[in-house]
């Protein structure tokens, strides 16, 4: 019998009984799984057949999936199991019900302090991996993961990894990626570095600000070539209210060379951080703090005294928010 996701459900994989499918890509499927014992949810992924079945790809993708359930890291998915039997090759990993993809369907173009919430969560992950000498090579809004109390998560490691060494090893022809967000040298077939997870990055947080993505095409080649010619066009054209600041990232984090992106996940970090200082300075100023020390005035003190006070004082923090808000 072939093997196809209607003949796998139900079956038990592991410690995981395969409940629902998920979905796929060129590679793998993903199944909802039940583990057999305590019941507790995973996402299972398991290789197609075509793969499964050459033991050379096989090999890679289980030491590479090995490699990632060695990751610790709050913003890292756990690889719960790694495993194999006679006709299937696969792994298990935490289940989350959102992600940054499924939301900006659902919900559109995000507030801009969360995604850079969003977007610090993803980076620290990335620093983390990149300082462990691993690139995640497919980085997308719908591998950012979100969990039910403001988790943010990197999720589906090892796969793109594999069929790079495969490719490489073989001299087989793969589609290695999401064309989407790929990279320029990963369009072009050149080494990568952490760089280029920062490029899918910035096209993710593109998405994300916008509801769009900067280039599309249904040609696999002509993405490429934009990737690798064409400028984005600036997500302000999109969204007039993004600030300078955040602008001014997310395209330095989408530049064609990688010396000209970030050089590391680190100095992307820092400059997240400094907008999230300034979203912060916006609510140390705020409206209970402004009418708590005028409740501190002198009682005798006018009253028609005390708004004027307070609506000019609003109205000068008004305009520093301004300020800050858009640098």
């Amino acid at each position: 019998m072939s093997l196809d996701p209607e003949n796998l459900l139900h079956r038990t994989v592991g410690s995981y009984t395969l409940e629902e499918f998920l979905g796929g890509g060129s590679f793998a499927w993903i199944f909802l799984g039940r583990h057999k014992d305590d019941s507790t949810q995973a996402a299972v992924k398991v290789l197609r057949p075509r793969y499964a079945g050459d033991r050379q790809f096989e090999a890679r993708f289980q030491n590479e999936a090995k490699i990632a359930s060695g990751f610790d890291h709050p913003n890292l998915v756990k690889i719960l199991e790694v495993g194999q039997t006679e006709e299937i090759s696969y792994f298990a990993m935490r289940f989350f019900a959102d992600s940054l993809g499924s939301r900006i369907d659902n919900e559109g173009p995000l507030d801009e302090a969360e995604l850079v919430r969003i977007a610090t969560g993803v980076a620290q992950g990335l620093l983390f991996i990149h300082e462990n000498g691993v690139v995640h090579r497919d980085i997308k809004s719908d591998n950012i993961l979100l969990g039910e109390d403001g988790e943010v998560v990197i999720g589906d490691f090892g796969i793109a990894k594999a069929a790079t060494g495969y490719s490489s090893a073989t001299g087989q022809n793969m589609t290695i990626g999401t064309p989407h967000y790929v990279s320029p040298e990963q369009a072009q077939g050149r080494k990568l570095d952490g760089r280029s997870d920062l490029y899918a990055l910035g096209i993710t947080l593109y998405k994300g600000l916008t509801g769009n993505l900067p280039f599309t095409s249904t040609d696999w080649f002509e993405l490429a070539r934009m990737h690798v010619e064409e400028p984005p066009p600036p997500p302000s054209e999109y969204r007039p209210d993004v600030s300078k600041r955040l602008e001014r990232i997310i395209l330095r984090l989408m530049a064609k060379q990688p010396d000209e992106r970030y050089e590391s996940a680190a100095a992307l970090l820092a400059d997240l951080s400094e907008i999230r200082n300034a979203q912060r300075a916006t609510t140390t100023f705020g409206l209970d703090a402004i009418l708590g020390d005028m409740a501190q005035m002198p009682r005798k003190t006018p009253t028609w005294l005390v708004w004027t006070l307070g609506s000019a004082f609003l109205v000068a923090i008004a305009a520093l928010v301004v300020v800050l808000v858009k640098q």
